[in-house]
C-alpha cells in the first residue's frame, strides 16, 4: 500500500501568542538554525514512537515561541534591509531570461507557498498576479493553507506560471514529503505559455549547506531528481548562504515508475542529513 503523505502541518509547531519584539541578525539566525534542528529531533522522535521524547521536545519548540516567533524571525530574515528577499532574486532570473518582462501587459500568475509577508519584490514589481499561502498566515492577503492539502485544480484558472518555495523545502518533515512537494507542484502549473522556454516555472530556495554539505544531497542529485519530474534548469545562484533555482516544467511527461533513493555522497562527522526521496508508487497522473 503506497505510503500515506501526511499533511506539512504535522510536522509544524503549535503557534504561541504573537510576540512584536525585534530581534538582533545573529539571534534571528540562531533562532531559525535552532528551531530547524528541534523539528527534525522532533520527527525523529514521532518517527521512532517515543512520546516521552515527543514531548520534551515540544516543549523546547513551544518555549522559543513556537511556530509564530519562527515566521517573524524569518520575516526579519527576509527584510529588505538585510538583503533577504528572495523574490529580488525570481525577479532577476526572470528579466535574463524574458526579454521585455516590463513591458507585458499580462500578468504571471505566481503561487508563492510559505509566504511571510504581502510587501515583497514580487508583490510590489506590478509585474504578478500573486496568490499567497501559508500553514500559518501572518498578514491579510496570505492565505492560511497547507500546500499538500490545497485541492488540485479544477481547471486552466486554478493554475499558475509560476511557483515560488522559498526555504519552505527544507522545512518540510521528511526527505519522502520532500519529493512528494516537488512532485505536486506539476499539478499546479500551465502547461501552455507563450514563452514555452521558460513558463511554467517553479522557484526554489535551500540553505546552502543543503546542497554543500549534506552527506546525500549535491547539485547534480537535485538535477536528477528534476529530471525524473520533467524540469530542466535555467538559472542558478549561489551565495554563502542559500541557493536559488528556477526550474522549466517541459510539456514531456516525467519519467514514470522511477525512484529515487537516499544515497551517501559525502562521508564526515561535519555533514547533514537533508535529502530528498521520491517515491514512484506515490506518483500520480501527469496533469493534461
Amino acid at each position: 500500500m503506497p505510503r500515506r503523505i501526511k499533511s506539512l502541518a504535522a510536522g509544524r509547531p503549535p503557534t504561541t501568542q504573537s510576540s512584536k519584539a525585534s530581534l538582533s541578525s545573529q539571534a534571528t539566525r540562531t533562532l531559525i538554525r535552532t528551531h530547524h534542528a528541534l523539528q527534525k529531533q522532533l520527527t525523529a522522535a514521532k518517527a521512532q514512537g517515543d512520546q516521552t521524547k515527543t514531548n520534551e521536545i515540544q516543549a523546547k519548540i513551544d518555549s522559543l515561541g513556537g511556530l509564530e516567533r519562527y515566521q517573524q524571525a524569518s520575516i526579519q530574515g527576509q527584510s529588505t534591509e538585510r538583503g533577504g528577499d528572495s523574490s529580488i532574486v525570481l525577479i532577476k532570473f526572470l528579466e535574463d531570461v524574458l526579454p521585455g518582462l516590463r513591458d507585458r501587459t499580462e500578468k504571471i500568475k505566481l503561487l508563492e507557498v510559505g509566504a511571510l509577508s504581502v510587501e515583497n519584490a514580487c508583490s510590489r514589481s506590478k509585474l504578478f498576479d500573486v496568490e499567497r499561502i501559508d500553514l500559518n498566515s501572518q498578514a491579510e492577503g496570505i492565505l492560511q493553507q497547507d500546500f499538500m492539502e490545497r485541492p488540485l485544480p479544477a481547471d486552466g484558472d486554478e493554475m499558475f506560471d509560476i511557483i515560488s518555495l522559498s526555504l519552505v523545502l527544507n522545512y518540510v518533515p521528511d526527505n519522502v514529503q520532500r519529493g512528494e512537494m516537488l512532485r505536486r507542484t506539476r499539478s499546479f502549473l500551465q502547461r501552455q505559455s507563450k514563452d514555452e522556454d521558460v513558463l511554467p516555472a517553479l522557484f526554489f530556495v535551500l540553505p546552502a549547506a543543503c546542497v554543500t554539505n549534506s552527506r546525500y544531497f549535491d547539485d547534480a542529485t537535485l538535477s536528477s531528481i528534476m529530471t525524473v519530474l520533467g524540469y530542466v534548469e535555467i538559472k542558478r545562484k549561489q551565495t554563502a548562504k542559500l541557493v536559488y533555482y528556477l526550474y522549466h516544467l517541459t510539456a514531456d511527461s516525467p519519467t514514470r515508475h522511477i525512484s529515487y533513493g537516499k544515497k551517501e555522497i559525502r562521508s564526515g562527522a561535519t555533514r547533514n542529513n537533508f535529502s530528498v526521496v521520491l517515491n514512484s508508487a506515490t506518483q500520480p497522473p501527469a496533469p493534461g
